[in-house]
């Protein structure tokens, strides 16, 4: 009989789950995982490159544990009178709100969310002891100030995590709430702002809430608008004395010096990174546009990325784009599917594809 995870004296909160993972598959359009599919600009990519090969000269020895460099470019980048003792960063955002769980969270400690969320949040408590409590949104996805309140009267978490904007359907998160759940807790309020660049420029970031708010975190990573997610960098801004209690918790030299030299090179060069932001975001009102005009439910959306609805058989209409070179994301949520907007091409693709699917399965009414 053959020796499985469940014979192991594995923590009993860890059995019978599963761990995070989309399907990986080789197609010619991946528009799944929410990537930026533009490739890296190649000067920029000769500029990292550069950076690498002179801190290759130094990886005999560890590297800057502070990553003072790269916590004052960030600084520099994310604006807002910041400084680099109130960032952080680490090996992708993931790890960054893994820390702040081991700081803020653990056993006998609860966090409260707000699906449907990232995944990962709920994951990411279950695998430091913290108690994961879901709360209900409001219709379309949202949550207003009233709703988060009530949540936070009710369940009285030690941490509340808020993802705005949100993933997986896209949908903003008012300042207002964000406002509303600091005011209603005396524990850390964590805004997730993986898609923030993806925001209208006239929206405010929860970063212009920081200052006077010494328990509020917001999360950022450089995986989505930097097109950097094979690097792996994730950071958060909060106050010094937040900093000071990860490092309480993060490994040793957590971020290698190559890993600090890519990010540094990279937001040397922010605009230009940046300047294909718009057009995904054209991309992606094109795929709202046209989703709709095929008879399928979109929502409105701030991210990089496209929930849709009336979808009559999820799994059915995935493995239909899968057979024309097309990967979305099936999350499970009845008659949705959700797709990540990619170059002129790919959205291209993905549509024609989609269109193909209509004629084999006419959309549903779902409810609103």
């Amino acid at each position: 009989m053959a020796f499985t995870l469940e014979d192991l004296p594995i923590r009993d909160d860890l059995r019978g789950q599963s761990p995070y993972g989309a399907p990986q598959k080789h197609v010619r359009v991946q528009l799944n995982v929410n990537e930026n599919t533009h490739p890296v600009p190649a000067d920029v990519a000769e500029d990292i490159v550069a950076s690498i090969r002179q801190a290759l000269a130094t990886v005999n020895r560890y590297p800057d544990r502070e990553f003072t460099e790269l916590r004052q470019s960030l600084a520099d980048y994310l604006q807002h009178d910041l400084t680099a003792e109130q960032i952080w960063a680490a090996n992708g955002s993931n790890e960054v709100l893994q820390q702040l769980l081991q700081a803020f969270g653990g056993p006998g400690r609860t966090v409260l969310g707000f699906p449907p969320t990232y995944s990962m949040h709920s994951i990411l408590a279950s695998g430091t002891g913290t108690t994961w409590i879901p709360a209900q949104r409001d219709d379309e996805y949202r949550i207003a100030p009233e709703t988060v309140v009530a949540a936070i009267r009710e369940h009285r978490p030690d941490i509340v995590f808020l993802c705005g904007p949100n993933n997986p359907t896209g949908t903003p998160l008012p300042i207002e709430t964000i406002e509303a759940a600091y005011d209603a807790t005396d524990g850390i309020v964590m805004v997730d702002e993986a898609y923030a660049e993806f925001m209208p420029a006239d929206v405010p970031s929860a970063l212009t809430l920081l200052p006077g708010r010494e328990r509020l975190v917001v999360s950022r990573t450089m995986s989505k608008a930097f097109a950097f997610a094979g690097a792996r960098v994730g950071y958060m801004a909060a106050h010094p004395a937040v900093i000071d209690a990860i490092r309480l918790v993060r490994l040793p030299y957590h971020l290698s010096v190559l890993t600090q030299a890519a990010a540094v090179a990279a937001l040397r060069h922010a605009p230009e990174m940046l300047a294909m932001v718009d057009d995904i975001k054209q991309q992606r009102d094109r795929m709202v546009t046209e989703l709709r005009a095929m008879g399928y439910r979109t929502y409105e959306t701030w991210s990089n990325f496209v929930l849709f609805g009336g979808v009559a058989d999820p799994h059915a209409a995935f493995e239909a784009l899968l057979e024309q070179d097309v990967i979305v994301r099936d999350l499970g949520i009845p008659n949705h599917l959700r797709v990540s907007a990619g170059t002129e091409e790919e959205t291209t693709a993905f549509l024609d594809a989609m269109r193909r699917v209509a004629a084999d399965q006419p959309p549903v009414r779902v409810a609103a």
